[in-house]
């Protein structure tokens, strides 16, 4: 992979996850609960809220560091899906989902290139 493509890639992968890490985190400093019962308005379970803030948190840290990149960005590009169609759609495009539209194609980027440069995962993995 060409040297340019891989460094993109990084930076891409880094501030990706450096937003989810800070919106889980977010969610647990402002308090769970509320996090919870923005959910139940919503119609969804409030419960739900907690794997959320959880899989943003770590799994900003983990794409970070490069550690499951793939599987991360699934699950955060299912959490994007998920947060459109129930919480932003209603909203429109502009001060709607148009930031959850792009989180989502950065997602579905990552799941399908990965990120190895500088990445945990790249001790694992031959070349």
């Amino acid at each position: 992979m060409e040297r340019r493509y891989e460094i993109g890639l990084l930076l891409l992968r880094i501030t990706f996850g450096l937003i989810f890490f800070v919106h889980g985190l977010a969610k647990f400093q402002g308090g769970i609960e509320k996090t919870a019962g923005f959910f139940s308005s919503l119609g969804l379970p409030g419960f739900a809220a907690y794997p959320v803030a959880v899989i943003e948190l770590a799994g900003g840290l983990a794409i970070i560091v490069g550690l499951g990149t793939r599987i991360v960005s699934a699950l955060l590009a299912l959490i994007m899906l998920g947060a459109i169609f129930t919480a932003k759609l209603s909203a429109g495009f502009i001060g709607g989902y148009e930031l959850d539209l792009i989180l989502l194609a950065v997602a579905v980027h990552l799941l399908l290139s990965g990120s190895r440069f500088l990445a945990v995962d790249s001790l694992f993995t031959r070349r």
